[in-house]
C-alpha cells in the first residue's frame, strides 16, 4: 500500500480550500473552491485533500453529526526550511498559537496555527 493522500473532512470547506490555497500557497491539483472536493499537492508524491464532511457521510452511508470539541487527535506537519522565516511570512495571514519553539529533545524547530476547520497545524524545520 501507498499514502497518497491526507483527506481533512471539513464543514467549512471553501474557507479552507482558500485558506490551503491561498494562505498556505498550495497548489490545486483538482478541484476549486465551489467544488466541495478538491486536491492540493503538496510534495512531490503526496496531496492533501478537502471533503466537505457531510458529502463524505452521506458516501459511507451514515448519520451527520456536527463536530465535538475535543483535545486534537491529528496534526498536519510540514517541513520548512526555516521555521523563522515561515513564522514571519504566515503571521499577519494566521492566528498562531505557538511561536518558533525549538524542541531541543527531539531536534527540531517548531510553530502551530489551526486552518478554518479548526485542524491543527505544525511546521518545523531540523535543528544542527
Amino acid at each position: 500500500m501507498e499514502l497518497t493522500h491526507t483527506r481533512l473532512l471539513v464543514d467549512n470547506y471553501k474557507e479552507c480550500f482558500i485558506f490551503y490555497r491561498d494562505i498556505l500557497g498550495f497548489e490545486v491539483s483538482w478541484g476549486d473552491e465551489n467544488s466541495l472536493y478538491g486536491d492540493f499537492q503538496v510534495s512531490e508524491n503526496i496531496k492533501l485533500g478537502l471533503f466537505e464532511r457531510r458529502q463524505m457521510v452521506s458516501a459511507i452511508d451514515e448519520e451527520y453529526r456536527p463536530a465535538l470539541n475535543a483535545q486534537d487527535k491529528t496534526v498536519l506537519i510540514f517541513k520548512v526550511d526555516n521555521v523563522d522565516s515561515k513564522y514571519k511570512e504566515l503571521l499577519n495571514k494566521v492566528e498562531f498559537i505557538t511561536g518558533p519553539t525549538e524542541q531541543q529533545d527531539w531536534g527540531i524547530k517548531v510553530a502551530h496555527f489551526r486552518d478554518p476547520a479548526d485542524n491543527l497545524v505544525e511546521i518545523y524545520e531540523h535543528l544542527d
